[in-house]
Parts: C-alpha cells; sequence; structure tokens
C-alpha cells in the first residue's frame, strides 16, 4: 500500500533511484557513501517514505550533486534516463504561474521549497521558507561542484559555513566558497524567506 501524499515524493524516489542506477551502484553501495542505511534508501526509492532535508543532503553528497540539483531534477519531469522531458516544458520559454511551480516539505522541519527555474536554465533558482526554530544541516560534498548565493527576501537567517557564522537579514546576500559544511537555522520568532542561485558546474 502506498504511503504517499505529495506528489513529489514520487518524483524523488524515482530520481534517487535513477541517480543510484546511473552510476551502477547497488543499495548497500549507496548506504556506504552517504551514510544513510539501505532500509531507509530501500522506502525513499519505493515513495513509502518521504525523506527529510537532511536524508537528502546525506544523499546528494553521495551523488556529488547539490540538494537544489537533485531536487530541481525530480520537480522537472526527467524520464528514467536522466533526460529531460522536454514535453512538459523542459525547453524553450513560457510563464509558470505561482501557484503552477512544485513545492517540496520537509517533514522533519516544515522547511518549504520552491522551484523558481526549470532543469535545463543555465543557473538555478530556488525560494525557500524555514519555519522559526528550524535548523537544517548539509554536509560539504553537497556543496561539490556548485557555486551558490544565498539572498535573504524576508526575516533573519543564521548561516553556518564551517566554522563561519553569519548573521543575515533582509536584503543580505552570501555567495559560498569551497565547499563546507553548512547549517540553515532560523533563530528568530518568525518564519525567514530566502532564495538560492546556483551556477551548476560539471556533473560527476
Amino acid at each position: 500500500m502506498s504511503h504517499i501524499v505529495d506528489p513529489l515524493v514520487g518524483q524523488i524516489a524515482a530520481r534517487v533511484r535513477t541517480e543510484r542506477e546511473r552510476r551502477r551502484w547497488t543499495l548497500a553501495q549507496l548506504a556506504d557513501a552517504s551514510g544513510v542505511s539501505r532500509a531507509m534508501i530501500h522506502r525513499i526509492e519505493r515513495g513509502e517514505s518521504s525523506p527529510t532535508a537532511v536524508l537528502l543532503g546525506k544523499l546528494s553528497a553521495a551523488f556529488q550533486l547539490s540538494v537544489s540539483s537533485l531536487l530541481a531534477l525530480a520537480e522537472g519531469s526527467t524520464g528514467d534516463d536522466g533526460s529531460e522531458d522536454t514535453a512538459s516544458g523542459g525547453h524553450g520559454t513560457g510563464v509558470r504561474r505561482k501557484n503552477e511551480a512544485a513545492r517540496w516539505r520537509d517533514p522533519a522541519t516544515g522547511y518549504r521549497r520552491r522551484q523558481i527555474t526549470a532543469p535545463h536554465f543555465p543557473a538555478e533558482i530556488a525560494e525557500i521558507e524555514l519555519p522559526a526554530g528550524a535548523r537544517v544541516p548539509y554536509p560539504a560534498a553537497a556543496f561539490a561542484f556548485v557555486r551558490q548565493v544565498i539572498w535573504v527576501l524576508d526575516g533573519r537567517l543564521t548561516f553556518h559555513e564551517g566554522d563561519t557564522v553569519h548573521e543575515l537579514e533582509a536584503g543580505d546576500t552570501v555567495e559560498l566558497g569551497d565547499p563546507a559544511p553548512c547549517v540553515f537555522a532560523n533563530t528568530s520568532g518568525a518564519a525567514c524567506r530566502y532564495a538560492v542561485v546556483l551556477a551548476r558546474g560539471e556533473r560527476p
């Protein structure tokens, strides 16, 4: 019996499986590379468990993709061979209304993500809402092969980049340097909204 409520859970399941199979990894090999248990990966790939942002960070790091890229690939309809589905708007121009954009919610923290750009676009923009009190850590490998800018739109974000802590207010930006463990934290009493602007490097 399926436990999928959010259709994105099924798309993420397919994307994780596709990325694993593209590398010809077994479940055990991905478990070793990511630190996520084989049983959990199996449930994620079957769409029986909605992965948290932390779990996606570990899986993305193993694939040497950013979390943003992994979710963007899942949200932008892609085939099982990793190719983009051009029939659903993978190429060309067009207007995508606010209520048409895919949204993903972290079941652990309530973190919400809305993809702004389509998967084929050379830069990637996502809008994030981080609830009050939420804290989401990512390993350094999740930031390999990409350049990212964090732009705070509303509220206050405490961003840990390795040993450096940035206290960011609305309008502030930070350009990430070399890959380092990062933590997105909202220590305020109100939601924080920020954009992640990412330029992709070469895919592994």
